[in-house]
């Protein structure tokens, strides 16, 4: 297996909600389909979005790679700017 310099800890859990739900935000009709993001116990986040990973593939930029076990994943502008406030400067 190739070295990678950072893995996903998939036992971390989910500690704080970063912005608002898309319930607050007006991004859901219900409690599927909400893109949110999420700190992880151990200071990875978690972003729950919409796999467009198909769509996107062909256009990636030729700096970029996504690995087999990667998703392009996306979610709305006001989600991200909701949660500015929670993501520390560094």
């Amino acid at each position: 297996m190739k070295y990678r310099p950072w893995e996903a800890d998939a036992s971390a859990s989910f500690a704080r909600r970063l912005g608002k739900s898309a319930q607050e935000l007006d991004r859901t009709t219900g409690r599927d389909g909400c893109p949110d993001i999420w700190e992880l116990d151990n200071g990875d986040i978690a972003v729950i979005g919409r796999d467009l990973t198909a769509a996107y593939l062909p256009r990636l930029p030729q700096d970029a790679t996504v690995a087999a076990d990667e998703r392009i994943v996306v979610i709305p502008r006001v989600t991200l700017i909701a949660a500015k406030a929670d993501i520390p400067d560094a």
